[in-house]
């Protein structure tokens, strides 16, 4: 009877797994359109289809394509579409483009604040095809449109549209709009529909300057189906350092707003993969969700202030579609929880149910399991990455066979756990065991209570831990009725934490598995009474078996197919100075592609001024010299260059002599600029831009641009060392090369400079 209910609290832990994940996302309807909207799925889909036939990066032939299409589909609709010309400058990553953004307005009848739907219509450069990231956006807004039009209400409040330009190169669309179009002044919300990945549920995520009540109240009048969200992603999320055209609003202009963004595989992310066939067709059914019954809302609702002076938590709960209370509980509930602690223990001493003895060694299972499964798990992954080196070559750190890593890593920590808590608490009652848990976990919500209240529904689990407590000091029930009784109060502790355990090593990477092996670890403590016992051999031997076998599927599926393509990358590097030449590569593994140029020869590390600025930092793993081939660099001509009093002001026009898709400008000194401009756009409005040393620009040429004006000053005496790259992603089309193309389980490295040919030269000034 023991070994049923045993079976039967396991199922009640499964099912409640199960709940907590199809509760996050919407399965497909039947349907062919959500009844309540019209938005047809099979409408989005073809505009995803068309979007991303190609690469769609700033500069590059499609890009004209993909805007013509989006415009031709909003003239469809009858609306009048703007296209937004204007150089943009981000500082905070040194990038700056011509952007063209698309811009169109539903005139609402009132002259309120008005109603933002943005995303954006460039891909990543320069292998991504951009379906969902952020192709998945755009088709939403083009569908959510149609289908608000098509039922002839007139809005309260303007809506504009903005699918912006440049995202993918530092939120430069957004910024040329905040920065410069009159109508910004007069938005009131932003609806920004964004992707980083191809799948998964579509997360939540506010930006506001203040305080998130007065949003989190109207999002919950939208009554969106689904919503997937909780108050520690904002409150982390409000802590980083944030980059979707959203936080341009936020940061330049103080206007609120709701990020809709899915994480799941992650592997696509800004990969050639970011295609068509590999989106989610229910990822793009949550997004049209959340669309439609937002902008149903608030284009009749009051958008004049949604500041408040209150926070709220907010989680998903069971039986709701968020739960949210006040900070202002958030003090209160711990102190509750504190006393109730104190009189339990109390009384379970009084009542003979507790041992102060046993209570201080059950500490030591606790603090030991915590300890092994954080570092176990970080130790591994470590492990594995020297055993699999080719996972190095996945820069976003989530591998293709992550889903069944994440398994597997769960299984381990259950097994570490279990054996554990048998080796060294064999003899102890259970209720004894649980008083460690949950003072640790009262310790970490008053850390949180402290600096990062957002998180504080983790009281929860403490209160659901303090029943299980309660009756087993004051009632007796039998054993197995008991157990069962006892994971039943678990089941919202399980549906808070079960997506977050998968949620942290998919979005961050697999190296925090470790953070998702201190929660099991953590859970695990507060739930003592469903899993351990005395003689737990059964699930022993069930949790080391899953564990081998889910690391051997995983060990398995390792490789690379023409599904889950191997990235890889070569560039070549000519210095005009000295007339060298390299190829680089960022691969630590070698393959067929890139062992062609990289044989035994090679050298380990880069090549001098001629790594690229890049999101992850990445550096040449190997170089080799080569033939140098003579490629024209562009030419470069010194307009102006005088000295005013003490101030000597220059500007600079840089001319390609081929297609040339970005230039990079480092300087080897500090440098500190004043009245610096880019093209027409002013860099520092009359403040220093100051750079201690290395990259202080890089322009990527639009379609548009045939040139590049830099003017600026610097102090009569301070010396110029810069040095220009300019890149181009022609390598494997350019005649002076004769690479052989990649197989078909072979992709081109996403996140650096790559099929590239550098041409790097000093500015002579």
């Amino acid at each position: 009877m023991k070994k049923i209910s045993s079976v039967l609290s396991i199922l009640i832990v499964l099912g409640s797994i199960y709940w907590s994940f199809s509760d996050l996302k919407p399965s497909l309807p039947k349907e062919e359109s959500l009844v309540k909207t019209d938005f047809s799925i099979h409408n989005a889909l073809e505009h995803v289809k068309k979007i991303s036939l190609k690469q769609h990066y700033v500069g590059s032939e499609e890009h004209k394509n993909v805007r013509n299409y989006i415009v031709e589909e909003l003239n469809k609709m009858g609306l009048e579409t703007e296209i937004q010309t204007q150089t943009a400058v981000n500082k905070k990553f040194f990038a700056a483009t011509t952007a063209k953004n698309i811009i169109a307005k539903i005139k609402g009848s009132e002259n309120g604040k008005a109603l933002m739907l943005l995303s954006h219509y460039d891909s990543s450069t320069h292998s991504s095809l951009g379906a969902s990231d952020a192709g998945s956006g755009v088709a939403t807004i083009l569908e959510g449109v149609r289908a608000f039009l098509s039922k002839n209400k007139t809005p309260k409040n303007d809506i504009i549209i903005l699918l912006s330009d440049a995202e993918e190169l530092g939120l430069l669309g957004a910024q040329a709009f905040v920065n410069e179009h009159s109508w910004a002044k007069d938005i009131g919300l932003v609806l920004n529909f964004e992707a980083r990945g191809s799948g998964g549920p579509s997360y939540m995520l506010m930006e506001t300057n203040g305080k998130n009540s007065k949003l989190l109240s109207e999002f919950l009048a939208a009554e969106p189906n689904f919503p997937a969200t909780n108050s520690l992603m904002y409150g982390v999320y409000k802590k980083l350092p944030n980059d979707t055209d959203l936080t341009v609003f936020r940061q330049d202009a103080n206007i609120n707003g709701f990020n809709f963004a899915f994480i799941g595989d992650h592997f696509d992310y800004h990969t050639a993969q970011d295609s068509y066939e590999r989106l989610d067709k229910e990822t793009l059914f949550h997004q049209a969700d959340y669309l439609t019954s937002t902008l149903n809302y608030f284009a009749f609702s009051d958008l004049e202030n949604l500041d408040s002076n209150e926070d709220f938590i907010y989680l998903n709960f069971p039986f709701s579609k968020l739960l949210t209370y006040p900070f202002s509980w958030v003090t209160p509930l711990l102190i509750i929880a504190i006393v109730l602690f104190l009189i339990l223990i109390f009384f379970g001493v009084s009542l003979n149910k507790i041992s102060i003895k046993q209570v201080f060694k059950g500490f030591l299972p606790f603090l030991i399991s915590l300890i092994l499964c954080g570092s176990i798990s970080f130790g591994l992954w470590k492990l594995l990455l020297v055993i699999h080196p080719h996972y190095n070559d996945i820069l976003h750190g989530f591998t293709y066979n992550g889903y069944i890593y994440i398994i597997a890593f769960v299984f381990l920590n259950l097994l570490i756990l279990l054996k554990t808590y048998t080796y060294f608490s064999k003899e102890e009652k259970v209720i004894n065991l649980l008083i460690a848990p949950i003072f640790i976990w009262l310790i970490i919500n008053f850390l949180i209570s402290i600096y990062l209240k957002g998180a504080s529904f983790i009281i929860i689990p403490v209160f659901c831990a303090l029943f299980i407590l309660a009756i087993a000091i004051f009632m007796n029930i039998e054993e197995r009725s008991k157990r069962i009784l006892f994971t039943i109060i678990s089941i919202p502790t399980i549906y808070i934490f079960a997506p977050m355990i998968k949620m942290f090593p998919v979005g961050l990477g697999l190296k925090n598995l470790f953070i998702s092996g201190i929660l099991i670890a953590l859970i695990f403590g507060l739930m003592l009474f469903t899993f351990h016992q005395k003689k737990a051999s059964w699930m022993l031997k069930l949790s080391g078996l899953l564990t081998i076998i889910f690391f051997g599927f995983a060990t398995y599926n390792s490789g690379f197919t023409i599904d889950n393509k191997k990235p890889n990358s070569i560039v070549y590097i000519q210095n005009s100075d000295n007339k060298t030449a390299y190829f680089g590569t960022y691969n630590t593994t070698l393959d067929s592609y890139t062992k062609q140029i990289f044989d035994k020869t090679v050298t380990e590390g880069g090549v001098k001024n001629a790594e690229t600025k890049s999101k992850y930092n990445t550096h040449f793993k190997y170089h080799k010299k080569t033939d140098y081939k003579n490629i024209p660099s562009s030419n470069i001509s010194i307009d102006f260059d005088s000295v005013i009093g003490s101030k000597r002001l220059l500007e600079l026009l840089i001319t390609p002599n081929r297609k040339v898709n970005k230039f990079e400008f480092i300087t080897n000194n500090k440098l500190t600029l004043h009245q610096f401009k880019v093209n027409d756009a002013v860099v520092n409005n009359g403040k220093k831009y100051v750079v201690e040393k290395g990259t202080f620009l890089v322009y990527n040429m639009a379609n548009s641009d045939k040139s590049l004006t830099l003017s600026f000053s610097i102090n009569k005496n301070e010396k110029l060392a810069i040095i220009l790259n300019e890149i181009s992603y022609d390598l494997l089309e350019n005649p002076n090369f004769s690479i052989h193309p990649r197989s078909a389980e072979m992709m081109p490295m996403p996140f650096v400079t790559n099929d590239a040919i550098i041409i790097t030269k000093k500015l002579k000034i």
